[in-house]
């Protein structure tokens, strides 16, 4: 009797199927994939076949997983180029993204001691603060927090309330332009907040951004830190 037994592993021919889904655009970067018990009804096997599959697909760069949210179509790495005149959106258009910011909070307060270094200002002079998330197509790329001097910033709290938009904000607050004087980036950990925010887990690898920008004079006008995802994210640097 001819044997019709097939010869390939059985999770590799889930995971054969499912990167067949993905390439033809069945699900897209960002979409989160049917749950394990679904994968399983579906290829009619049990969920550690299922999550064989699920590692592989894992390991070949295609998905990835969250502790407790479940297997996620990975997004291709956005470029982000970091130069004189770094502005979100237009870094974002220029990749072919569609840019996105929800404010989470603009604070007014007194200027910490790094702050005011920072911003060339008095400690404990008043600053505005202005937290947000980063998105691409949708999906989150980065947290951020931004430090405005008020002294030459006048009402840019209520500027930010009104509009998404650093650069608008900053125009209506009387700066015309400005330019990136100065910019650090450093490895750290995700915190449990920006893992909540960024769909991480705590502790996955984030980069850090911290700079200065400047009004055409030379001033100081924001001191921002941003926290990117480290696997959404490719940071360039232009001269």
């Amino acid at each position: 009797m001819r044997n019709t037994r097939s010869s390939t592993p059985v999770w590799q021919a889930i995971a054969g199927a499912l990167r067949a889904d993905i390439s033809e655009g069945r699900y897209l970067p960002g979409d989160k994939l049917p749950t394990e018990a679904q994968l399983s009804a579906r290829f009619g096997v049990n969920r550690h076949t299922v999550r064989h599959a699920l590692s592989q697909l894992v390991d070949d760069g295609l998905v990835r997983t969250r502790r407790g949210a479940g297997a996620f179509v990975a997004s291709t790495p956005t470029d982000y180029p970091i130069g004189a005149r770094v502005r979100f959106h237009e870094n974002l258009l220029a990749a072919g993204r569609r840019p996105e910011k929800r404010v989470l909070d603009v604070e007014c307060r007194a200027a910490t001691a790094g702050e005011a270094r920072a911003l060339d200002v008095d400690d404990g002079a008043p600053v505005c603060a202005y937290r947000g998330l980063s998105l691409a197509d949708g999906a989150p790329i980065a947290v951020f927090e931004s430090v405005f001097p008020l002294e030459r910033t006048p009402d840019i709290d209520r500027h930010l309330s009104d509009t998404s938009s650093v650069t608008d904000a900053l125009n209506r607050a009387g700066v015309a332009d400005y330019t990136r004087a100065s910019t650090r980036l450093t490895a750290v950990l995700a915190d449990v907040t920006q893992a909540l925010h960024l769909h991480l887990r705590e502790g996955d690898p984030l980069l850090r951004s911290t700079s200065v920008n400047v009004d055409a004079a030379g001033n100081p006008v924001e001191y921002g830190r941003t926290w990117f995802a480290g696997d959404r994210v490719t940071l360039t640097l232009e001269t």
